[in-house]
């Protein structure tokens, strides 16, 4: 669908972001009878994963294809998909809700929104790296550990060398062949002593480049000439929600940095809620789905919240002692109705 095709509408949400997460909500929002509309612009986090692993009978299915099912499920339950990005969210006005402005210059104007817009992941400037990113470059051990099970693995450090040293005891569970790369971080002698323990060895120095031979990482090369073979490397990206729109409609960021949300994703703008990455960076693919779903059931109720309201401020209920009523009795106690008492 165009934005185009959308002038003068009011949708009852607009959910921007269309992975597991935004599918999810529309599926449930469509199956609750509402008017919505999906926005987004065909760049999923995990598009350069070649499967998605821990989704219940969908282990193994490539991202696209799981996509396309959900768009395929959301539009057959009335969703309207809209190829296009968000980059604008404000207040409406006077009434409820809430107009987004899209990159082709058109608006949405909509009672409530879900913002699922995943993070990005800023990955070690280190050459070859990128470009394995999502093949044998990885990231999450529940996601890609069982595929590079019991071969030798490499991890790069990064961050807070506490989580650093615990994210290699946990990817040792996969491998007993394990290479912990700490970089610049500054381990103790108790990190060292509890990767020696697991016979995790630590490499130090600084890593200049992955090497690859026939479209396969084959290891990692360090600055002073050093290399190391592996066949798969785990990193620890900086990851950053594209949370710019909850951002600008005033939504609480919580020390993690990262929008607070309740447990049907609502944000502390009423109307507003998150679903997904962007309110949850260790969310898999099928507890974003989750999440999306339960959001979807939240946004519902809120819009009913809002229907209430709207009826009880046109309802004038007849009163019990009204004139039309006085008349009636007064016709039927005197017979005026043709048959008395």
């Amino acid at each position: 669908m165009r934005s185009n095709e959308t002038n003068g509408e009011v949708w009852d949400a607009v959910l921007i972001g269309g992975g597991a997460a935004g599918l999810s909500a529309a599926v449930a929002l469509g199956r609750a009878g509402r008017k919505i509309v999906v926005v987004d612009d065909d760049s999923p986090r995990n598009a350069p994963a070649e499967q998605v692993h821990a989704f219940l009978t969908r282990d193994g299915m490539p991202p696209a294809e799981l996509l396309l099912l959900g768009r395929a499920e959301a539009s057959g339950y009335g969703a309207k998909l809209l190829d296009g990005r968000a980059i604008s969210l404000s207040w409406r006005g006077e009434e409820p809700g809430f107009v987004i402005g899209l990159d082709d210059g058109a608006d949405l104007v909509t009672r409530a929104v879900l913002v699922s817009t995943g993070l990005r992941d800023e990955l070690p400037d280190i050459p070859g790296l990128r470009e394995r990113w999502g093949k044998d470059v990885l990231h999450c051990p529940y996601c890609h550990g069982f595929e590079v099970r019991d071969q030798p693995i490499g991890l790069l450090g990064g961050g807070d060398p506490d989580l650093s040293v615990a994210h290699a005891q946990l990817i040792r569970q996969w491998s007993n062949d394990l290479v912990y790369f700490p970089g610049g971080l500054e381990l103790t002698g108790e990190h060292r002593n509890s990767l020696a323990a697991r016979d995790i060895r630590v490499v130090d120095g600084e890593v200049a480049r992955v090497v690859t031979v026939e479209d396969r990482l084959r290891g990692l090369e360090l600055t002073d000439g050093r290399a190391v073979p592996r066949r798969a490397l785990f990193v620890t990206p900086r990851m950053t929600p594209h949370d710019e729109l909850l951002r600008a409609i005033g939504c609480d960021i919580d020390e993690t940095g990262y929008v607070t949300v309740d447990s049907l994703g609502a944000t502390s703008v009423p109307g507003v809620f998150a679903a997904g990455n962007v309110a949850d960076f260790f969310a898999q693919v099928i507890n974003a789905a989750a999440a999306g779903n339960a959001a979807g059931a939240g946004i519902n109720r809120y819009l009913v919240e809002l229907d209430v309201a709207a009826a009880r401020a046109k309802f004038r209920p007849e009163q019990p002692f009204s004139a039309a009523l006085e008349q009636l009795a007064h016709r039927v106690l005197h017979g005026d109705d043709g048959h008395g008492l």
